[in-house]
């Protein structure tokens, strides 16, 4: 009689025999999912949003109270620093993205990480350095209403958005307004906006033809501005926040989302496939 053939040891990451219970879903999806199943009644209450952008104004009453703020400070040999932030928006951009988020999802908890100056001077060092940053906060969702047109970070900006990805924080980042190569816009690792000229700050299309995923509301849009003012503005920058407010309203009803299940919610929820499913 022979020896039976020894144990063979499973590859890295695999799946023991026996063990599939254990990738048992926390949430029962619908037949259909809706976007009543996937946002009705939801405020974004629970649903901490962070703004990397020029700051909050948090004076200003489209926006409301916000969790917190901090800049980031370059300092000599491009180290970074993150310091509490006693300047608030010093452009307007943020405020802006601000309170697209609040007029979407009221309840939700925006935080202010400021890595842009006036005149809307910053850096790829800034803005990898509050990317960072607010990844390791643990976030649940990061509006980028902005990129780096540097290829050095774009390394290492893939890096952080994918550790971003397995940390279960979503980050939704505006594609370029000009036809040129930025990052973190380009990744698939994140959720990536362009802009549509319909007035309904709920409607949003999924794109089949990537890297530009969905369309947004982002032509003649009233967005919140410095002094307490307010202005017409059009670009990526303030589709983006419709996108992550609306994130923010599919997980305040679904907490337990992974960054892929809200993808394929927002994919199936999109104004332009759901009504092929209805």
């Amino acid at each position: 009689m022979s020896d039976p053939a020894p144990e063979r040891p499973l590859p890295a990451w695999s799946l023991p025999a026996g063990t599939v219970e254990s990738l048992g879903l926390p949430t029962d999806w619908p037949g259909r999912v809706t976007r009543e199943w996937a946002w009705g009644d939801s405020t974004g209450k629970g649903v901490r949003v962070c703004i990397l952008d020029s700051g909050i104004d948090a004076d200003h009453p489209m926006v409301g109270q916000i969790e917190g703020a901090v800049a980031v400070e370059v300092g000599e040999g491009e180290e970074t620093r993150v310091v509490e932030d006693a300047e608030g928006d010093l452009a307007g951009h943020g405020t802006a993205c601000a309170g697209i988020v609040r007029s979407i999802a009221p309840d939700c908890s925006i935080f202010s990480v400021r890595v842009l100056g006036a005149g809307f001077t910053g850096s790829g060092t800034a803005l990898l350095g509050g990317l960072r940053w607010a990844v390791e906060q643990g976030f649940d969702v990061i509006n980028m209403s902005l990129s780096t047109t540097k290829s050095r970070f774009a390394g290492v900006l893939h890096e952080v958005a994918d550790a971003a990805y397995f940390r279960r924080t979503v980050l939704v980042a505006s594609a370029h307004n000009m036809p040129v190569e930025s990052y973190p816009w380009r990744f698939s690792s994140v959720i990536s906006v362009g802009s549509h000229e319909d007035p309904d700050p709920l409607t949003y299309y999924y794109n089949p033809n990537p890297p530009v995923e969905f369309f947004a509301r982002g032509v003649d849009v009233e967005v919140a501005w410095l002094g307490g003012a307010r202005a017409r503005s059009t670009g990526n920058s303030f589709a983006t926040p419709h996108i992550s407010a609306i994130c923010a309203l599919v997980l305040g009803k679904h907490p337990e989302l992974t960054p892929f299940q809200l993808k394929s919610t927002l994919y199936l929820t999109a104004s332009n496939v759901e009504e092929e499913v209805a």
